[in-house]
């Protein structure tokens, strides 16, 4: 019934001043690892432990755009998108004191986004996206509260740092996957599978975010923006029966509203801490916490890239409260699929998806404006022939989920800008290169840089401020 095709195919504009960009990760692109005072991240150490990563590779060498960065920022130049989303890499900042920052590292980023801003393109940083300094981790990681307090340090001396050079900031990218997919799925460095301590690490994430909103609100520059991107994968159940509908309470409990309810209304969902409490105490969490999480935001991002289909395990589903499992307190249910076109990653497009998730948000919560800080797909791509690189697959994904937003601001949602994911091909966390979400091709052995087709027709895009 949806497809990556049936979202219309008639002209669309967006509202003056929408704000097109592309967004990319630290570790995921800037590769020299042990340059200029970086110190190992938690990624370094996983990525280089045998099996954990798909194809073998790590993130050593990435993109190599700590060295590469200028023709990086020609190419967003060109481009022509607004804007631009990049992580600080918390370990290139700072060394083992607290408050204070690495000036190489601090150097790095000012050149970025002074660079950036003089090709009229707006830098828009996140503070954390999960490569944690392997001596926090050391120390107790993400689980142990006292790192909640190491990121409000790393993130006052931050600001302070580039806040004159960098307008938007962004907490947090995704805490589901330095909590959960860390810690008890194991899919992410650490690799752990404890779900205890994955809660515990979801809760000290969002304390990091709190305390990190309160010091740096308290040193604004003018025209500060602030938030937080939380991903989102709408769940669905597989039947209209109470087993199937209880699944999906759980599941979208655990990975949505256990991340969102705090940020937007200040506590967690009551029936997600019902569920886990016959498991584990909550006394992790202390008076003021949910407080300092809930405090007010210039701005939500929010990820987007697949909806959840599910329902009831039988007789012999695994334990529901389980090491292994991204579900935590569902890891007896299944995942479905539909049989719907799906990227190289299995991740079946669904348009409607992004759109019903951003009405569901704007309606249901007392939000601040909206912005999609990433979207986009994984595909095989390779160089033609030609020397071109022709993913008509991505435009058509593409195409569909702009439409979709599209209709989202139709119906009212104040949603202000789109970002795709990715800039450039990048080491894909567990994927490592196996996974391509680039609108440039990287040859990663040459570190050669092709625009895709998908290049050229969001250029166009953006020219346009809408699709012909």
């Amino acid at each position: 019934m949806i497809s990556d095709r049936s979202m219309g195919t008639e002209p669309i504009t967006f509202p003056p001043g929408f704000g097109w960009g592309t967004a990319t990760a630290s570790y995921q692109i800037e590769g020299a690892v042990d340059a200029d005072g970086k110190v190992p991240s938690v990624w370094d150490t996983f990525s280089h432990i045998p099996g954990k990563i798909f194809d073998g590779t790590n993130g050593d060498r990435a993109a190599d755009h700590y060295n590469r960065w200028a023709e990086d920022v020609d190419l967003l130049a060109e481009l022509g998108a607004p804007f631009y989303r990049f992580s600080l890499a918390w370990p290139r900042l700072q060394f083992e004191s607290p408050g204070v920052l690495n000036q190489k590292g601090v150097d790095f980023y000012r050149r970025l986004a002074d660079a950036l801003v003089a090709k009229g393109v707006t830098p828009w940083v996140t503070l954390f996206h999960w490569d944690l300094p392997q001596w926090i981790e050391d120390e107790g990681g993400w689980p142990a509260r006292a790192t909640a307090y190491r990121f409000a340090d790393y993130a006052e001396a931050a600001y302070a740092a580039l806040g004159d050079h960098i307008k938007y900031w962004t907490t947090l990218n995704e805490p589901i996957n330095p909590s959960i997919t860390s810690y008890s799925q194991g899919e992410h460095a650490p690799g752990g599978q404890d779900p205890v301590a994955a809660i515990k690490a979801a809760h000290h994430l969002l304390l990091g975010h709190g305390l990190a909103v309160e010091r740096i609100r308290a040193a604004a520059k003018p025209n500060l923006e602030l938030g937080i991107t939380i991903n989102q994968g709408p769940v669905l159940p597989w039947s209209d029966s109470p087993a199937d509908l209880d699944a999906a309470r759980r599941v979208g409990g655990i990975i949505n509203r256990f991340y969102l309810d705090p940020v937007l209304t200040g506590q967690y969902p009551a029936d997600i801490i019902a569920d886990l409490q016959q498991y584990m105490s909550f006394d992790h969490i202390q008076d003021g916490d949910m407080e300092l999480i809930g405090q007010k935001l210039d701005a939500l991002g929010l990820n987007n890239y697949r909806r959840n289909i599910v329902r009831a395990g039988g007789p012999d589903a695994p334990a529901r409260f389980r090491p292994g499992t991204l579900y935590i307190g569902a890891g007896d249910v299944e995942v479905l699929k539909r049989g719907w076109p799906a990227s190289d990653r299995g991740w079946e497009i669904d348009p409607e998806g992004m759109r019903d998730l951003l009405i569901h948000v704007w309606r249901d919560y007392d939000s601040p404006p909206l912005w999609v800080t990433e979207s986009g797909s994984s595909w095989d791509d390779v160089v033609s022939p030609d020397g071109q690189v022709h993913d008509a697959a991505r435009v058509r994904y593409l195409d569909s989920y702009i439409r979709g937003i599209h209709q989202a601001i139709v119906a009212g949602v104040d949603l202000r800008g789109y970002f795709v994911w990715s800039t450039m091909d990048n080491f894909e966390w567990a994927f490592g290169e196996s996974s391509r979400f680039g609108l440039i091709y990287v040859d990663f052995e040459t570190q050669v840089r092709i625009r895709k087709d998908s290049f050229y027709w969001f250029k166009d895009v953006v020219a346009r401020n809408g699709i012909a």
